[in-house]
């Protein structure tokens, strides 16, 4: 497994990394919390020591899990979550509702919050310090932007868990340019965790990879598989469980799911040259990008954490990266 540095911190993570968002349960249809454990070791034993979590996941089940998981092997993981978004308190800016198992579309039985408060970050730091079984966070992200608290006091409380030992280095999510600029003035950003896939590649049009390839920054990618959709393993016919948020997405539609697949089958001589599935194919793509440093990718079994992981051992010519991107050119207009 290849490692890349997290912007300047010193911390060395895994190209690949695990994304925790399903383990938690929530949005993803539910979970098994033994196969998560399973998965969590297969992924520590193959190097891929970077596991990405939040406490919005599964409402902090997916720290619960990974703090069972890790307890006995905390030093061979480098360990990231966030702070920001709130469900037992009404202060920030309002963000959605939710219920146990979803996104609602009115109404549901909690309201989630963006919230980057200090008191708040520092109840939240506690709660996932206490999940996770730990007494630091190797990298500790604002999960969402809070557009009703200052930066400089956002940036001051998390400066201050630094210097208390508790974090070691800090990240952002979902921010622009000028956001994470303002981060930076008040001190260092070792990394930011955005949304970057062959089919959601507007942190490149906008500008922000670049800005992070020229000021050390590195690049967690999320949703490097699109949910699944690059995989290859979801085909138009396919049904989702009742709870999980692709059941009803427009990017879901049989339609959009045909698009991709016909593009996905151009990419078959490729995956055949180097023996990957097109999955790992996807991820080494994705990982071969400018600026982008590591990619998130979402398992729930040791099977599919065997899968992406393999992917951050692969080194892929730059004639057929090009080749790549130059079908993902084409049919990216026309997919949703």
């Amino acid at each position: 497994m290849k490692m890349r540095p997290l912007g300047q911190s010193g911390i060395e993570a895994s190209v690949v990394g695990l994304g925790a968002w399903a383990i938690g349960g929530w949005m993803w249809g539910g979970a098994d919390d033994r196969q998560s454990i399973a998965a969590i070791h297969r992924a520590i034993d193959l190097g891929m020591n970077l596991i990405d979590t939040a406490p919005m996941y599964g409402y902090g089940r997916s720290e619960e899990v990974i703090g069972q998981a890790i307890k006995d092997r905390r030093d061979k993981v480098v360990l990231a979550t966030k702070c920001g978004l709130i469900k037992d308190r009404e202060e920030g800016q309002f963000f959605f509702y939710a219920d146990d198992y979803n996104i609602t579309p009115g109404p549901g039985p909690y309201k989630i919050y963006r919230c980057l408060r200090p008191d708040s970050i520092r109840r939240e730091i506690e709660e996932s310090l206490r999940r996770l079984q730990t007494d630091y966070i190797d990298l500790y992200q604002t999960h969402w932007p809070d557009a009703t608290t200052p930066v400089e006091d956002t940036m001051a409380c998390l400066l201050k868990l630094k210097d208390q030992g508790k974090i070691r280095a800090i990240g952002t999510s979902n921010v622009t340019v000028p956001l994470l600029e303002g981060y930076r003035k008040l001190g260092p950003v070792d990394s930011t965790q955005e949304k970057f896939s062959m089919i959601d590649q507007e942190i490149v049009e906008s500008g922000l990879v670049d800005y992070c390839r020229r000021n050390n920054i590195a690049v967690l990618a999320y949703s490097p598989l699109a949910q699944g959709l690059l995989t290859g393993k979801v085909p138009p016919e396919r049904e989702f469980p009742e709870g999980d948020q692709r059941r009803t997405k427009p990017r879901f539609s049989r339609d959009n799911r045909l698009k991709i697949q016909t593009m996905l089958a151009e990419f078959q001589p490729f995956a055949e040259k180097y023996g990957l599935t097109l999955s790992q194919l996807v991820i080494a793509w994705t990982i071969a990008q400018p600026g982008i440093t590591h990619a998130l990718c979402g398992a729930r079994t040791p099977e599919q954490v065997e899968e992406n992981a393999r992917a951050g051992d692969v080194t892929l010519d730059p004639r057929d990266v090009d080749q790549i991107t130059a079908i993902v050119g084409r049919h990216r207009p026309n997919i949703q």
